[in-house]
């Protein structure tokens, strides 16, 4: 699908989910960003190849105040119902919100099957792309912009909060003023992966998850809390990946869906991600990746994200 037609869809989809969430409305944009491998994020490098990417900005209010925003990041599946849900939860709050689509324009759909379809580390790009563009918009105030992630996106959500990948790929001086980040994958360690900003982030994890499983986020965390950064995990029991999505209602299998919870990996010199085990450069034939996850819906663990996720909400972006 070009970028026109992956925009035209995305507007269309947007537009039908406008009704339901009852906002005062509803914006879609086309805006630039590029396809990067991980070697190429790491080293710096910005180029790559061009695509138009695009994202739904929801205003829940008319008026002409500027407003608090939450740009949203999906996971290895594409836009799901779960975070629609999300992005209504926050425009009742007063948020605004921006679902990115990272896969649309791309001619993507899904990588579940498949991750190495798209570096990792590309949402983290797209998602600077796109706090850029919302830090410009008249209803948006530009201090008030965090950004929440789910598995992929909530990898790239908790990264995204690195100064260092700041420093080679955010134009603007002025990051995310908080980072909510679900199920994310924590197994790589990247140089300088320590030093993030000092911006409060929230880590909501399943502690039955073995898709992502949580022990190396655990550990990620302490590091940062022994630097001195305000992060905080919390794990609900007995939830599993997706946790939070009612569309899953019991805990099933996803047979073909990657997952490297048995792979250790680092960054090396030069941008390369290595296989800690065999210190060869990771791919996705490697004996560790495994297939068979298990996602799964837990009323009680949704319910529970749902109000940590409103206090904070309420504390750091402060809608009125």
């Amino acid at each position: 699908m070009n970028s026109t037609r992956a925009v035209l869809a995305f507007a269309l989809s947007a537009l039908a989910c406008s009704a339901a969430a009852q906002v005062a409305r509803v914006e879609i944009y086309a805006f630039s960003s590029a396809t990067l491998s991980d070697q190429q994020f790491l080293s710096g490098e910005r180029d790559g190849t061009p695509v138009v990417l695009a994202g739904e900005l929801r205003l829940p209010r008319g008026g002409t105040d500027r407003l608090p925003a939450v740009i949203l990041l999906h996971g290895s599946g594409g836009v799901s119902g779960g975070v629609d849900a999300w992005a209504r939860f926050l425009n009742e709050l007063g948020v605004s919100t921006f679902t990115l689509d990272a896969f649309t324009g791309r001619g993507l759909s899904s990588v579940s099957a498949d991750q190495a379809k798209l570096g990792r580390l590309n949402m983290i790009a797209d998602a600077y792309r796109a706090l850029e563009l919302l830090s410009r918009h008249p209803r948006i105030d530009r201090e008030r912009i965090a950004v929440m992630g789910f598995s992929r996106g909530g990898q790239a959500a908790l990264y995204a909060s690195l100064k260092r990948f700041q420093r080679m790929h955010l134009e603007q001086k002025s990051g995310f003023a908080a980072f909510l980040v679900f199920y994310p994958d924590c197994h790589t360690v990247y140089l300088e992966g320590d030093d993030v900003v000092e911006r409060p982030i929230r880590i909501l994890h399943g502690a039955a998850d073995d898709y992502n499983p949580p022990a190396p986020c655990r550990s990620y965390v302490e590091r940062l809390k022994k630097a001195g950064r305000d992060v905080q995990m919390t794990e609900y029991a007995d939830a599993h990946h997706v946790f939070d999505s009612p569309a899953i209602k019991v805990p099933t299998k996803s047979p073909q869906s990657q997952t490297v919870r048995g792979c250790r990996m680092e960054e090396a010199e030069g941008g390369r991600i290595i296989n800690s085990a065999t210190k060869q450069t990771f791919t996705y034939e490697d004996p560790c990746v495994e297939r068979g996850p298990t996602l799964g819906y837990n009323e009680a663990a949704a319910r529970e994200a749902q109000k940590a996720v409103r206090e904070f909400v309420l504390a750091v972006l402060k809608p009125k």
